[in-house]
């Protein structure tokens, strides 16, 4: 039992034997303490826990928790490579009491696992406590026999733990393990403590007191136990070693990347530097290969802010050393196989991120190797005139940084190893000239000067960090308030106006996806309903809304909900987007390309061009692919590529989407047979389901024109789909029933009613028709009226309630009965307008105009006059009841030309 995989599970089955509950490790970005950049301990996920403000189905726990530190207060990045036990990733182990036992039972907890279980020599273990915790050393004492020599007393912070400079507190007693004199280093408490003959094991933390702001200690109601092992420093104990990267993981690795950095052009003879940088370069890259893997895999995306700079730091750390070993091709994804080996099980999450960890360490050492060879080459020149001691110019390095991509602290990593420092204040003024000037340039920008706030406040606060790919709740720490458009140090009930945070799982409107609504809780029950969450400068999220309860200031933690039902439904929307974006290219063609979207919880818009309406079939196959993709059930996945290899690898750009140079592909459906392409490949930035299934349902409820050339389609999904389904079935058994039929047999039934209603109608119009030239049409004379003006013969005739196209047959049959000479009838219609049509018969045409005739009749009555043929022409006017007026005009007007 001295492999890591197999202490680790020793060590939790121990626990788990004597009560505890086996608790996963919680994830590398904290979700409840916004004041650290990564989870650095076993606590950090019960910090709540602690402090009475969350309770769980337990009081006893223990974990394997994993942590970084890299970043912030916690930074072991330069150490990693030079000594036996810094990393920037380890395994905390952790047994935790919440408010049962306490100090006896938790020294013999660890007492009987190290020497029994792990069987290590109580000879070679020492003890240190806090100077005044005797009820510690008494424990300790009597459970071992140690004397004074062993049992080291403590007055510093080192054995006095505090969560910060209130709350929780307590003193601590730490184990040390002795590796024997051949190693250098003195016990704990000499002048030699920080050598590597004594190493610290576990650390058993009792926090029983409570640190008032007025510098006051009272006793926790509850006191509680918290401690902490490294595993691999454990690892090494047991496996013979003060070293911990000569552990069968490390070991493992590090055969790993010897053999891969082969097979890419590393050659041991060829390395500058000789065997002791090939040595280090191995240990930083085996180490920086766990903390990047695991970030990548808990969410965390290589950036230029926050958590994803610290990433990137990492990584390119790594890559230098491989770079310099000699490796021509990109090294660190050929060993991410090797790391699911050796941690997948304890750790699936590994596993299911594989191909993601692979892909994004293998574009950033792509792109960051054309940069590394040019930055070394131009750092050689630049600094070989320095001797040892010597400090490089900070404009240099700000150049190397502004034009070549060169960063800061490769920069200084690079010169130390020649005992050459930077300078950073130079440095920084280059840095901060630069933003001067940007923002100079920025604030004459037309639109955006109107929204200089953000920009002043992004420049003093930073990015925001987005963990709402992952979670929808977390704790975030108050950067800014804003309040009528300016910044305010307080917000009150009452007060509308909006909050900037460090890291929010809120998404900020983009992308056609609208932004999350929710709550952020403070302390003493204030309560700040978020109504809108906007995306200022591409990564400033800022969540707008009222204070409810409470207020809220600058420099608070709180915590952040985001309303799930609104989340989900708006995931699915999006998620459907692409599904319907694809089924349309394969059902009307390729040619059809988003040009806009709308993605909202209750329904989604998709705009895309197509020259003509969708047919009934077309909109139907469209659904029918759209949700076989749904049943499917596959997994949505998400990838970070470089924006060349996305779009050549097929994937589809959305309309109005701004990309850099690093894009999220999201996937999705099943590859068809023969491909290897998954069915729905796209560009996209917004959040997605996790499943196709989660969709539920996928229902287009219209389709219409949005523009020249660009048709719309929208669409419901999942309950809303349903719901109108069930709308719709409903209205259908209702039409059903009052038409006194059965639902299957509705369609029919209503062709008849139309073809009945049809028929109707003609014989009306025959009827109206026979009428009105018999004598009973209704006008002033009844009666079509045959009169002569200028020789001829002229019909006039005024009826009310007859269709146009029912008056020009009226005409014909007029022209018909006269034989030859003019027919005018006048109609008020059903919507009280005077309509107009003059007919002259065939031997007249030459000679008189009808388009004449009708527009006198027209202007008579104040309409506009009309058009037509000569032997048959048409008009309107505003007043049915000015009939007899229209037709006196025309055959006044027929009088003159005679």
């Amino acid at each position: 039992m001295t492999g890591v995989n197999e202490i680790r599970q020793a060590f939790l089955d121990y626990f788990k034997s004597e009560g505890h509950a086996v608790v996963p490790s919680s994830p590398l970005v904290p979700r409840n303490d916004p004041s650290l950049m990564f989870t650095n301990a076993g606590m950090v996920q019960f910090k709540n826990v602690f402090t009475g403000q969350e309770q769980r189905p337990y009081v006893r726990a223990a974990s394997s928790q994993k942590c970084v530190r890299a970043g912030g207060k916690h930074n072991d990045l330069d150490n990693v490579g030079y000594t036996a036990r810094h990393h920037t990733f380890f395994e905390m182990l952790g047994n935790f009491s919440f408010g049962d036992y306490f100090k006896e039972a938790a020294i013999e907890f660890a007492w009987r696992l190290i020497t029994k279980d792990f069987g290590l020599d109580a000879k070679r273990l020492t003890v240190t406590v806090y100077h005044e915790d005797e009820e510690a050393r008494a424990i300790w004492k009597k459970l071992t026999g140690f004397g004074d020599d062993k049992i080291i007393r403590i007055a510093t912070k080192d054995n006095f733990w505090q969560m910060g400079d209130t709350g929780p507190c307590g003193p601590c007693t730490e184990i040390f393990y002795d590796h024997g004199p051949k190693i250098p280093g003195g016990p704990p408490g000499s002048p030699d403590a920080d050598g590597d003959r004594f190493i610290e094991i576990w650390n058993l933390v009792f926090m029983q007191f409570e640190q008032l702001p007025s510098g006051e200690r009272v006793n926790l109601p509850k006191a509680s136990v918290d401690t902490g092992m490294g595993l691999e420093r454990i690892a090494a104990v047991l496996q013979g070693t003060h070293d911990n990267y000569e552990i069968d993981l490390f070991r493992n690795l590090i055969q790993a990347i010897r053999q891969e950095s082969e097979k890419v052009g590393s050659r041991e003879s060829a390395v500058e530097g000789g065997p002791e940088f090939i040595r280090v370069a191995r240990r930083v890259i085996a180490d920086h290969l766990r903390a990047t893997s695991f970030l990548i895999a808990d969410g965390v995306l290589p950036s230029n802010e926050g958590r994803g700079y610290v990433l990137r730091r990492i990584m390119r750390r790594a890559m230098r050393y491989a770079h310099q070993l000699g490796c021509t091709d990109p090294l660190m994804y050929r060993l991410v196989p090797a790391l699911v080996r050796e941690m997948g099980v304890a750790y699936p999450e590994l596993g299911r991120a594989e191909a993601l960890i692979a892909e994004t360490l293998k574009l950033e050492e792509t792109r960051f190797k054309k940069t590394l060879g040019n930055g070394l080459k131009l750092l050689g020149e630049a600094s070989s005139g320095l001797t040892q001691g010597a400090t490089f110019p900070g404009d240099i390095a700000f150049k190397l940084y502004d034009t070549f991509g060169f960063p800061l602290d490769l920069t200084e990593d690079a010169l130390r190893a020649r005992d050459i420092t930077v300078d950073t204040k130079a440095f920084d003024a280059a840095m901060a000239k630069q933003k001067d000037e940007a923002r100079r340039a920025w604030k004459g920008s037309g639109e955006a000067a109107t929204e200089e706030i953000w920009f002043e406040i992004k420049e003093e606060t930073g990015a925001s960090e987005f963990l709402g790919y992952d979670t929808e709740t977390a704790e975030g720490e108050i950067r800014a308030l804003v309040r009528d458009g300016k910044p305010v140090k307080t917000l009150k009930a009452g007060d509308e106006g909006a909050l900037v945070l460090n890291q929010t799982p809120f998404y900020g409107e983009s992308g056609g996806q609208v932004g999350d609504q929710g709550v952020i809780r403070g302390a003493k029950g204030s309560l700040f309903r978020v109504t809108e969450t906007q995306k200022k400068l591409g990564d400033l999220f800022v969540h707008i809304g009222k204070v409810e309860a409470g207020s809220f200031k600058a420099g608070e933690a709180v915590e952040l909900a985001v309303d799930h039902a609104r989340r989900m439904a708006t995931r699915a929307n999006h998620s459907a987007t692409h599904l319907l974006h694809e089924a349309l290219r394969q059902v009307l063609g390729p040619h059809v390309a988003q040009k806009g979207s709308l993605v909202s919880p209750d329904r989604l818009r998709f705009d895309f061009v197509h020259q003509k309406p969708m047919s009934a079939e077309e909109i139907a196959a469209v659904e029918k692919l759209a949700n076989e993709i749904v049943l499917q059930n596959s997994p949505v996945e998400t990838r970070l590529m470089a924006l060349e290899d996305a779009k050549a690898s097929g994937a589809m750009a959305l309309f109005g989407e701004k990309y850099g140079d690093e894009v999220r592909v999201v996937s999705m459906g099943d590859a068809a047979a023969g491909s290897n392409k998954a069915w729905s490949v796209e560009l996209c930035g917004g959040t997605h389901a996790r499943r196709t299934g989660d969709i539920g349902l996928v229902k287009v409820v219209g389709e219409s024109a949005s523009a020249a050339g660009v048709r719309r389609i929208e669409a419901l999904t999942g309950d809303g789909a349903r719901g109108y389904l069930v709308d719709a079935d409903q209205r259908v058994k209702e039409a059903a029933s009052v038409l006194k039929t059965r639902p299957e047999d509705l369609v029919e039934r209503l062709k008849a009613l139309v073809e009945e209603r049809k028929q109707l109608e003609r014989q009306l119009a025959d009827a109206k028709k026979q009428i009105a030239l018999g004598g009973g049409g209704g006008g002033k004379d009844a009666g079509p009226a045959i009169v002569e003006v200028g020789g001829r013969k002229f019909l006039k005739l005024s009826v009310a309630g007859v269709e146009m196209k029912d008056l020009k047959a009226m005409a014909d049959d007029g022209r018909a009965k006269v034989g030859s000479g003019i027919v005018a009838i006048a109609n008020n219609s059903a919507d009280g307008k005077l309509g107009i049509v003059v007919a002259v018969t065939n031997d007249l045409a030459g000679a008189i105009s009808a388009v004449d005739l009708v527009r006198a009749g027209s202007e008579a009555v104040g309409g506009k006059g009309g058009g037509g043929r000569p032997d048959m022409a048409q008009a309107g006017g505003p007043d049915g009841g000015k009939a007899d007026e229209a037709l006196a005009a025309i055959e006044a007007r027929l009088g003159a030309s005679a």
